[in-house]
């Protein structure tokens, strides 16, 4: 258990989880009903499910590719820790649960659900062909809020889909900060990326302008979240305006020429800040 959780890198689901809950309970809130908390279980089960396959599926596309680069290596598929069969059975089955769980919450997510598997095991093979790759794993996370959403309000709404687009605004720019590490590698094996395509200073930019667009979309869904639910206030804007903050501190932690911190940057700084994002706005809610 303890090889698969890292070959799905199953802390990183810290990224996406809270603005899955966060749409779980905008949803509640709006229908003003007591927590559903079957429900909740399953939002978290489809979520893990989801991802396990996604990653999973990644690292099986991803092994001979991932056997040639000095970075990933050691990661389990090349390094003969889990063979490619175990891990392709480990994505259909976690692609097969997650189905199934959908189908426990209502007909909408069911119906749906093809679709989320699409975009989340489709992403493996876009750095194949196109530097849109980080958009795509973008808008994998993106549908966590709007999944969620549904899965607790059964119908589409203005403020999850605005904390969609903060999400994939912030993944993406993030993922181009990430990929700079294999610009080198990437290019010498003709794989797609912006940084292969702009060279590591303008990916920067672009990874910068894409933050950008993540802080008004976060300002647009925090203006409509203070004006639309009466017990959001002064917690909510100020959660905003730390994940702000952190956005910003993470672009002073990487140059083109030093990805020294780029770990520091990746994980430690999007995962503090979706936690305290997530958490602050449900508790400003919720008491």
């Amino acid at each position: 258990m303890k090889q698969y959780l890292s070959l799905v890198k199953f802390s990183h689901t810290i990224f996406a989880l809270p603005f899955a809950l966060l749409g779980f309970f905008l949803a509640i809130y709006r229908l003003e009903v007591e927590i559903p908390w079957i429900i909740f279980l399953y939002v978290l089960l489809c979520m893990v499910f989801a991802r396990n396959a996604a990653m999973a599926f990644n690292r099986y596309l991803d092994r001979d590719i991932d056997g040639k680069n000095p970075r990933t290596v050691v990661r389990e598929i090349p390094a003969g820790i889990i063979s490619p069969k175990a891990a392709l059975f480990f994505v259909m089955i976690n692609a097969i649960l997650f189905v199934a769980t959908t189908w426990l919450i209502n007909p909408l997510c069911f119906y749906l659900s093809p679709v989320a598997l699409f975009v989340i095991l489709g992403y493996s093979y876009t750095k194949r062909f196109t530097f849109l790759c980080h958009f795509v794993l973008g808008l994998g996370l993106a549908l966590a809020p709007i999944g969620a959403y549904l899965a607790a309000g059964g119908n589409f709404d203005l403020l999850p889909l605005l904390y969609a687009l903060s999400v994939l605004f912030w993944v993406s720019g993030f993922d181009i900060i990430y990929a700079l590490q294999d610009e080198d590698f990437d290019r010498k094996h003709e794989l797609s990326s912006v940084p292969v395509m702009l060279g590591g200073r303008n990916a920067l930019r672009l990874s910068t302008a894409l933050h950008m667009g993540c802080a008004v979309a976060m300002a647009s869904a925090g203006y409509v979240l203070l004006t639309n639910y009466p017990s959001a206030g002064w917690l909510s804007g100020i959660a905003t305006l730390i994940f702000l903050g952190l956005l910003f501190y993470q672009h002073t932690l990487v140059k083109p020429h030093d990805l020294s911190k780029i770990n520091l940057a990746f994980f430690t700084t999007n995962g503090v800040a979706s936690v305290i994002l997530g958490s602050m706005i449900i508790f400003d809610l919720l008491f």
